[in-house]
């Protein structure tokens, strides 16, 4: 009897419970395909097969624990073991070794012979091309369901969002912010000795709560039987998705399609721009090693804070930015408490000045040309990071042979409440639809478009879209801004006029935050005069991102600051400044004048 045995999971694990299994009797395999996936408390993991075979009988079922050595299969004899497998011999055997001589190596015949493309078809209920926080959240929501669904990815589930945006980021955010606390350690009273950052230790811990959480989301997907398909997707028809992967074709035939396929970082047209040293924010989160001066070009949300990032670190960090002020979208007070704390952090910030050119200088950093006032400027870096943005991704989708509508400006999908195309099973989410570029609005946009597909009808509504910038400190943003507000109210007709009261309170006036050793801020609200409902919020400062929850729901469910000052907040707890800014709406805030 052959019997392939399981041999290695992840780590020093003994033991896994069996997720998923590829293979079937009668089927044949060979060295490369999957056997099946296993879940341990090390992780997740696919075992493949090592040889050329054919299975006889299933030893495994789903849910079903396997101990290293425990059997997985058996398979026919003679076992075939691929050219070049180092792997010992899984197998428990009588069969005696087979003396027949091999026949000579065509080391020719081997090159010219085409590699056999192994062709797949899935028919399913719903196809989502894209694994990003748009698509996976689709497939997730879709999964609890009894709909057949397969989820199309050519990298890793997550999208950008979970492997080189918003996680990975946030994670050098939180060392910065560590780094921050340990360099004031006297404040606090603990005494260290030159406390230094290691960005390889940095890095390193980033990739390990990436490679948690994308093996998280595919044991959460695989545990709802939502089939993940591997490669680069192509919508051929309004039905049918071919997939591609090494040498293998799957062709998906679908009754639902949802388009997920995110967004991409924009490059600018800048000579120089190909240099080495020129980095985007996906090289910035895989530096090995910490640059003395770092340039960014953007004082954007991603550049701010990659700024802050690094000038924690101890980098020597330039931001140029076009327009008159970094984080134009802003109002003017939550910049002036940014611009406050990036001085603190020796931050150096040019605004109203473009980057024209980017060279290599004889000690080999690189001079930037700036152009400033009509003057040209000169700055020496070693690393310069791109920071303009991103642009959505029509990657694999033939919108004009399918005739999918794109929007007014021909850079997204044009799609209707429901996230439908104007193709009636063909839908779009996330970056594709230019509606918000966000991971949490693609995951909201992906659960409305599954429940359309269901029968179920909730309209998207963006009236409530919290932002987050996690400068340090951290900047939220929901509803209405007195930015937007003053242009409202600049175009309107008088009868359409809003008359607002604003409250803020300081965060500095806060109990909690004087402990935490952190007052940079503070929380805005802004009410209608005449319906006392809240229209917006502003929180600058610690917590920023947990804080903006509560009035994003206030606002969402029409209530007004009464609402919020007749609710009992625990003490001591950063969000009593909510609390206070609600006050300061209804007679005056009890700890500030």
């Amino acid at each position: 009897m052959n019997i392939i045995k399981l041999k290695k999971i992840s780590g020093h694990a003994k033991s896994g419970k069996v997720t998923r299994i590829y293979i079937g009797v009668l089927d044949s395999i060979k060295k490369g395909d999957k056997l099946l996936d296993i879940e341990s408390k090390k992780g997740n993991v696919t075992i493949i097969s090592e040889y050329d075979t054919d299975i006889v009988k299933l030893l495994v079922e789903v849910g079903e624990v396997l101990n290293i050595d425990d059997g997985i299969c058996e398979v026919s004899s003679p076992l075939k073991i691929s050219s070049g497998s180092s792997a010992k011999t899984p197998l428990n055997t009588s069969s005696k070794p087979s003396t027949t001589k091999s026949a000579p190596f065509n080391y020719f015949g081997k090159l010219i012979k085409p590699k056999e493309v192994k062709k797949i078809t899935l028919e399913v209920d719903i196809a989502i091309l894209g694994g990003g926080p748009g698509g996976y959240v689709a497939a997730l929501h879709g999964g609890l369901t009894d709909k057949k669904i397969v989820i199309i990815e050519k990298n890793n589930l997550g999208g950008t969002c979970l492997n080189e945006g918003c996680i990975p980021t946030k994670t050098l955010v939180r060392s910065a912010e560590v780094f921050n606390l340990v360099k004031d350690f006297k404040e606090f009273g603990v005494t260290l000795e030159n406390p230094k950052i290691n960005l390889k230790d940095v890095i390193s811990r980033k990739d390990r709560i990436v490679e948690e959480l994308v093996g998280g989301i595919d044991y959460l997907l695989k545990n709802r039987d939502v089939t993940i398909v591997k490669g680069k997707g192509e919508v051929l028809e309004k039905n049918k998705i071919i997939v591609k992967e090494n040498n293998v074709e799957t062709t998906i035939i679908a009754q639902n399609i949802i388009l997920a396929t995110g967004g991409k970082v924009s490059k600018l047209n800048l000579p120089g721009i190909d240099l080495e040293g020129v980095i985007t924010s996906t090289e910035a989160l895989n530096l090995c090693e910490l640059p003395k001066k770092l340039l960014i070009v953007g004082g954007g949300i991603i550049g701010m804070e990659f700024a802050f990032i690094y000038a924690s670190f101890g980098v020597d960090v330039t931001i140029i930015e076009f327009d008159k002020t970094i984080l134009n979208t802003l109002d003017s007070d939550v910049v002036d408490v940014i611009l406050e704390s990036a001085k603190l952090k020796g931050i150096r910030i040019v605004t109203k000045s473009a980057v024209e050119e980017i060279i290599r200088g004889e000690d080999s950093d690189l001079i930037v040309r700036v152009k400033s006032a009509g003057e040209n400027r000169f700055y020496s870096t070693e690393k310069v990071l791109v920071a303009v943005g991103r642009s959505t991704s029509l990657d694999g989708i033939h919108h004009e042979k399918l005739g999918i509508e794109l929007n007014a400006r021909k850079t997204g999908i044009e799609v209707d409440e429901y996230m439908r195309t104007n193709i009636d099973n063909i839908y779009a989410i996330g970056d594709l639809t230019e509606k918000f570029l966000l991971a949490h609005v693609a995951s909201h946009q992906g659960i409305i478009a599954i429940d359309h597909i269901l029968g179920k009808e909730n309209p998207m509504d963006y009236s409530v879209v919290p932002n987050v910038v996690f400068t340090i400190p951290e900047i939220a943003v929901v509803g209405l801004t007195e930015l937007e507000l003053e242009r409202r109210n600049k175009d309107a007709l008088d009868e359409e006029v809003i008359e607002v009261n604003i409250s803020k309170f300081p965060i500095a006036a806060n109990g909690k935050a004087q402990t935490l050793g952190e007052t940079l801020g503070f929380v805005k609200l802004i009410e209608n005069k005449q319906t006392k409902q809240l229209l917006g919020g502003t929180v600058v400062g610690i917590h920023a991102s947990d804080m903006i929850t509560e009035i994003s729901l206030c606002i969402k469910k029409g209530l007004s600051s009464k609402d919020i000052a007749h609710t009992i907040h625990a003490h001591p707890t950063t969000a009593e400044s909510v609390h206070e800014a609600a006050l300061g709406l209804n007679g005056g805030s009890l700890h500030f004048e």
